[in-house]
């Protein structure tokens, strides 16, 4: 019984940190910044309204479907997810530095409350974009809100897994950041955000398959266009190689020493 309790009260110090440490992110990121979240809007739709703008010259048509904004969401949505997300993990030890030197305060408190600060930051902005296209154009669709759901679960745990890794690997090897900023920048280029996986030519597309990216792009495919199939999708590769990442960091800053 006294170790329930014991349990109990430590899950709710936890709990308690976690919100502090949002709280204070909220208003590190977003209360100091003109505008605040206007700003974590703006990002996404200004992309979303200039790739329209762009490619509604160049083509008739999108790759999909008949209305280009839509189209373009599809992808830059999954994408703008997995970047703010996985930065923001990565950098935790960083951002949280003064505050991890508090016995209350752990390193997986820190991960955790960037972690559901930005998952909610980014479904808002998902539900706004989305929602804006929806009522502002005419588009006829039938969405599937399981695939969209999954779509957007899968950019989580794929986040959370490299952010992870990266917390580690920034805090051990520090010139990793600046390996890994060049790393990431194709990324967009990579992740069939502007195009259809099924369009690209072999022997890129098995290539392309092994993004994790790639993958949430065509879930979320799926979930705007209801004759889009993308067989190419695979639940157990995206979820897999998330949950290898996120144990695989969590084993190694457990492992190591983190000097705060």
């Amino acid at each position: 019984m006294g170790k329930v309790k014991s349990q109990h009260s430590m899950l709710r110090r936890s709990g308690s940190s976690i919100g502090a440490l949002m709280v204070r992110e909220m208003s590190s990121n977003y209360g100091k910044a003109p505008g605040g979240y206007i700003w974590a809007i703006l990002e996404p739709v200004a992309g979303i309204a200039l790739m329209t703008i762009l490619f509604s010259f160049v083509f008739r048509s999108p790759p999909l479907g008949a209305h280009f904004a839509l189209f373009y969401a599809s992808g830059v949505l999954p994408f703008s997810c997995y970047r703010d997300i996985s930065s923001k993990i990565g950098k935790s030890i960083s951002f949280s530095t003064k505050l991890l030197s508090y016995p209350a305060i752990t390193l997986t408190d820190a991960i955790l409350a960037r972690l559901f600060l930005n998952v909610l930051t980014q479904c808002l902005v998902a539900i706004l974009v989305l929602g804006g296209i929806f009522l502002f154009s005419d588009v006829q669709t039938v969405v599937n809100f399981r695939w969209i759901f999954m779509a957007f679960l899968s950019v989580f745990v794929i986040s959370l897994g490299i952010g992870v890794m990266n917390t580690w690997l920034f805090n051990r090897f520090p010139v990793w950041e600046q390996i890994w900023n060049i790393f990431n920048r194709p990324m967009f280029l990579l992740s069939s955000v502007f195009y259809l996986f099924e369009s690209t030519p072999e022997p890129f597309r098995s290539f392309l398959w092994f993004n994790p990216l790639v993958h949430s792009v065509g879930l979320m495919r799926r979930g705007l266009y209801p004759t889009y199939e993308g067989d190419f999708v695979s639940l157990t590769y995206v979820f897999g190689i998330s949950l290898v990442l996120t144990a695989f960091g969590l084993a190694m800053l457990k492992g190591h020493q983190i000097d705060t």
